[in-house]
């Protein structure tokens, strides 16, 4: 492996790429105010690690995030890949980059050059520095990753964590979220295409050590803060002392979720009861949460949802498929297989898969309960069109379902809610519908790394025995607690209204920047003039917690 040929990237005069934001007209019209904001920062320094330039909704953010944090006095840095990375979170499984061509190394000459010039050409008129990876490599560097990884299997990969860094971890869901596949066992490119995943991943480690010790950042900006590079960066950083945002577009419209040192993915298990439970909605707050809540049935408040028009008609759903709806019906929630397969240290299943095939086999023993498997419209609407389906596993271990177990696969326009509400009780794994479910008062069974475990509202597997005892209790009925709905209310203001963190000035646009940037001047980024900037803005600097107090903003 060696060192890649050099991009020159952008070059001035600077213009947009179709559908990005105008900088060097905004600039142009601000160019005093700019001009003092850079020669007058003084405050901490701020890596922001966008890596990827292709990635439109990545570069948009984060170049207004940089715009606003320097008018604010921080001293920002960008960070591109230069072509680096053997594998990469912008390459997707298609007849353009097929798992060959990564195989092969040959993902430099088919993206890189394009990744990088739309990186820089959107960063470079700010006039701030834009590090490259491949100025904090040598050429003993890729010599020495490509020997390091030569004698390793698949499974030896995976678990790498050279320095207890978790370059494997890491990687790995970079290569299964490239396969768009929970595993990577049954494709016949997967240990290759995992094997430059894992180059690129400890390169990026090695480059992002030196540019820390060089820079020595007091804070960093991630998007997401998985996958390769963003997560190996974010350890490095840790190591390194400094303070860690990550941040994902959330589901609500104009909404961020912000994070201190990790993913979403863990940070929103993790975060203490005592940041919500306290709070004492009003009437308006609460009318406010319920009807965004029933607006997500058809995603109208949304500006990322897979739901079509869902038929709310679940009993013609029902007698079309032979469920019994006098009979207990037990609804279970799934994910997409390839999604964020990291470490969750509370998961007690393998994986998804190992859950569902487990429950099915447990409800075959049941003939008196009914077990729907509805299956996440993301599988087949998603932005990554997941190559492992739910209803193929199944079908490879029973090729007859039991008479009591059903499917509503992605492409159903079956409501999820409505199968909910004609359920006794729903069993989830990783999905945020436990959050709405708590608020109708559902009897909800967490399998997995779901985002409503730990807040009282719902049973809680500690382990596969537990997972099968709270089985064995079923039907619930009314002789299991239903969940405080009013405490259900307060989280999911908390969760929708105050971690979905609004810019309004974002507008949803269609294009590959995914937004547009609607501002009429530079000032319109400055303080006092968007509150949850502000208070982004004040969790990257000084590290103030990343919530936007709807209850102030929005009585």
């Amino acid at each position: 492996m060696r060192a890649p040929a050099r991009l020159a990237g952008a070059g001035s005069p600077y213009t947009p790429h179709p559908g990005f934001f105008d900088w060097p007209a905004l600039l142009a019209r601000d160019r005093a105010l700019w001009t003092r904001a850079v020669e007058n920062a003084n405050g901490p320094i701020v890596l922001i690690g966008s890596n990827t330039g292709m990635h439109g909704a990545v570069i948009t953010m984060d170049s207004v995030l940089g715009a606003a944090l320097t008018l604010r006095g921080a001293r920002v840095r960008y960070v591109l890949c230069d072509g680096v990375l053997q594998g990469c979170l912008m390459a997707t499984y298609s007849d353009a980059l097929p798992p060959k061509l990564i195989a092969e190394r040959g993902l430099f000459g088919a993206l890189c050059k394009a990744c990088f010039n739309r990186g820089t050409n959107l960063y470079r008129p700010l006039g701030l520095p834009v590090h490259r990876l491949s100025d904090f490599l040598e050429p003993a560097d890729y010599a020495a990753v490509e020997a390091e990884l030569g004698h390793m299997s698949a499974a030896d990969m995976a678990e790498w964590a050279p320095g207890g860094a978790p370059v494997g971890e890491h990687a790995q869901a970079g290569a299964l979220r490239y396969f768009a596949r929970g595993e990577l066992e049954s494709e016949p490119h997967g240990e290759a295409v995992l094997r430059r995943y894992a180059e690129g991943a400890a390169l990026a480690g090695r480059a992002y050590e030196r540019l820390i010790a060089q820079e020595k950042p007091d804070a960093a900006v991630l998007h997401h803060g998985i996958y390769s590079p963003q997560g190996i960066a974010a350890e490095m950083l840790r190591r390194a002392g400094a303070r860690i945002a990550t941040w994902v577009v959330a589901y609500r419209k104009h909404c961020f979720i912000f994070s201190h040192d990790d993913t979403y993915h863990h940070t929103l298990i993790s975060e203490p009861t005592e940041a919500w439970e306290n709070l004492a909605l009003t009437d308006s707050q609460k009318r406010a949460v319920t009807d965004y809540l029933a607006s997500r049935a058809g995603g109208t408040g949304d500006w990322i949802y897979f739901h079509r028009e869902a038929d709310t008609a679940f009993a013609d759903f029902a007698r079309a498929r032979g469920i019994d709806l006098d009979k207990p019906l037990i609804t279970a929630l799934t994910n997409v297989m390839w999604d964020a397969q990291l470490h969750y240290p509370m998961n007690v299943f393998a994986g998804m898969k190992e859950w569902l095939v487990e429950t099915v086999r447990w409800f075959a023993d049941r003939p008196d309960l009914q077990l729907l498997i509805r299956v996440h419209p993301a599988e087949a609407r998603g932005a990554i069109v997941s190559r492992q389906r739910v209803a193929d596993e199944l079908a490879a271990v029973f090729p007859q379902l039991p008479a009591n177990v059903f499917i509503a696969g992605p492409e159903d326009d079956v409501s999820t809610y409505a199968a909910c509400a004609a359920s006794d009780a729903a069993i989830i794994y990783g999905t945020k519908m436990g959050v709405e479910l708590a608020t109708l008062g559902a009897h909800c069974i967490v399998a997995g790394e779901a985002w409503i475990r730990g807040k009282g509202l719902t049973h809680d597997a500690q382990s596969k025995a537990h997972y099968f005892e709270l089985l064995s209790k079923l039907p619930f009925g009314e002789t299991m607690p239903r969940p405080d709905r009013e405490r259900a209310l307060r989280y999911a203001y908390h969760f929708f209204f105050r971690r979905m963190m609004p810019l309004p000035f974002l507008q949803p646009n269609g294009k590959g920047s995914m937004f547009d940037v609607a501002i009429g001047g530079l000032e319109a980024l400055a303080p006092g003039n968007y509150p949850a900037l502000d208070a982004i803005c004040d969790g990257v600097m000084a590290g103030a917690p990343f919530v936007y107090e709807a209850e102030r903003f929005e009585p």
